[in-house]
Formats: structure tokens, C-alpha cells, sequence
């Protein structure tokens, strides 16, 4: 079933063009009582440059196992994972890793969080300070550069640590769950944000979800998770056109198709793993 589904979404994308490759990935956990659990079993699929990629499954079905072995945090028990043509033997430090939690540095202000992954070698203090400014200004939070993170909103935090991974910019940008713990006016307004961000940076995103909507609404392509150990489902593509409007995303032409498909899948799975 996942190799169909692997060809299904790549139909026409030229394999050569993929940032990443995750081939035969499985991955197994050993317990304190020294049994074994399997995390993610044979996963294969391509994530192409410039890609936004949605990857949505039951809980606990490793989606945020996947992105950590992309990052380099752990290696895979077996099979591979190339970035940029190259396996991933270690920490991968030419990937920005956006966790579920903002983890500002709390003794740092905004300006300071944004732009703590800068090298200093790569910009002079005038380009640095330009690109921090930047990245500030496109996260909307022009005017809070001296703030602490204590003095931040939840949804503005996780504006400052969204940005703080998109500053250096990487090509490649990994969010477990982001926008999680907002609640659904401050989620909406994030989505937008982050949408208008990748559409003028264009670099590529593979973003775990719980949330459907969220996953369709921002997605090229929807990766659909099975039960631990996971493995791929499906993956669909969603063919509406961009730029989009999250406030009234279910309007938008294409958005009831690919949906519906994604919650048909996802509520089978449901029901299977009540079995």
C-alpha cells in the first residue's frame, strides 16, 4: 500500500528534484524493561525542493519520530535518509527545527532570539541586524524587538520562534506541531503568516499535524499515517491554488475534494485501530 501511495504523489515530480529522501526508514525504541517497540516501519518518500509538505496520523504514530531522523536527533534503525543527494549521518545542521513548544532563550529579547542562529562569519553586524529587521517585520512583530519572551503573548512567542528558524534560512524547515497549544483565532492568524513567509522565501516545509483542516489548508501534499509502527497510508495531493485565504480556506476551490479524500482515509484508520 505505501509504495502505490509514494508513486500516487510523486506522479509527476521529477525524483531528481527532492531535498529529501527517506528510504525503507525504520525506526525501533528499546523500553527499560527491554522490550522493543516499533516506532516506524519501511517509510519511504520524497519531499521536493520548495515543497510544503502536511504530515498528519493517529497519535503516537510517529510523525514527530520522522521529523527527528531527518534532523539528524536519531538515526533510523534501518533504511536512509539523504539531504540534498546526502545521508544523514548526524546532527543536520542545514535544517531549521521549529518544536511544538516556543523554547525562546527567556534571558534573550526578541531581536536577540531571531537572529541567535546567524553566524557571525557568514554576516557582517549591518546584514545581520538588516536580516533580523526583516524577519521581525514579516513575523508582525515590528515594535517588540526589546521585548523578553516574558512579556510576549502566547501567539507572539510562537511568531519569534517560528522566525528564529526561518532567519538563517535553511532550505528546509521542520515543525512538529506548532501552532498546537493556540487557540483557533491565534492558529488561523499564525497559518496566514507563515503562508505569506514560505510564498516570498520559498523554502521547503514538512509540518506535523493533528488538525485536518490546518493540514489541507496550507499543504502541496498531505502525508497520511498509519498506526505505530507507522507507515504511509497515502498521500494526496491538494490542487488549490495559491496564494490562499486561511480565513475562508473552506470556499476555496479544491479544498472540499482534497478533505474529504483525507478525512476518509484518516477515519478508516481511526477505526482500524480500535480493532
Amino acid at each position: 500500500m505505501a509504495d502505490t501511495a509514494i508513486q500516487i504523489g510523486l506522479e509527476d515530480r521529477p525524483r531528481d528534484t527532492a531535498v529529501i529522501r527517506v528510504e525503507n526508514v525504520s525506526k525501533l525504541f528499546r523500553t527499560p524493561s527491554d522490550k522493543t517497540i516499533g516506532a516506524l516501519q519501511e517509510v519511504s518518500v520524497d519531499i521536493c525542493h520548495s515543497e510544503f509538505v502536511t504530515v498528519v496520523g493517529p497519535s503516537g504514530c510517529g510523525k514527530s519520530t520522522l521529523l527527528k531522523l531527518i534532523a539528524g536527533f536519531s538515526a533510523p534503525s534501518s533504511g536512509r535518509i539523504l539531504f540534498q543527494g546526502e545521508e544523514v549521518r548526524g546532527l543536520n545542521t542545514k535544517v531549521g527545527y521549529v518544536p511544538q513548544e516556543s523554547k525562546l532563550f527567556p534571558w534573550l529579547t526578541v531581536e536577540e532570539n531571531v537572529g541567535f542562529g546567524l553566524d557571525s562569519k557568514r554576516y557582517s553586524r549591518q546584514d545581520r541586524e538588516r536580516q533580523v529587521s526583516q524577519f521581525i517585520s514579516l513575523a508582525g512583530l515590528a515594535g517588540f524587538e526589546k521585548y523578553y519572551p516574558a512579556q510576549l503573548s502566547g501567539g507572539m512567542s510562537k511568531r519569534a520562534s517560528i522566525v528564529r528558524a526561518l532567519a538563517y534560512e535553511p532550505p528546509v524547515i521542520l515543525m512538529d506541531e506548532p501552532f498546537g497549544p493556540l487557540d483557533a483565532q491565534t492558529r488561523m492568524v499564525l497559518q496566514d503568516e507563515l503562508l505569506k513567509i514560505w510564498e516570498q522565501k520559498h523554502q521547503t516545509i514538512v509540518f506535523v499535524t493533528h488538525d485536518l483542516v490546518e493540514a489541507v489548508a496550507l499543504a502541496d501534499r498531505v502525508v497520511v499515517m498509519t498506526h505505530r509502527p507507522g507507515q504511509i497510508k497515502d498521500i494526496i495531493n491538494v490542487s488549490m491554488a495559491r496564494p490562499r485565504n486561511i480565513f475562508e480556506i473552506h470556499r476555496q476551490e479544491g479544498f472540499d475534494e482534497a478533505y474529504g479524500r483525507l478525512w476518509n482515509i484518516f477515519r478508516h484508520e481511526l477505526m482500524a485501530g480500535t480493532h
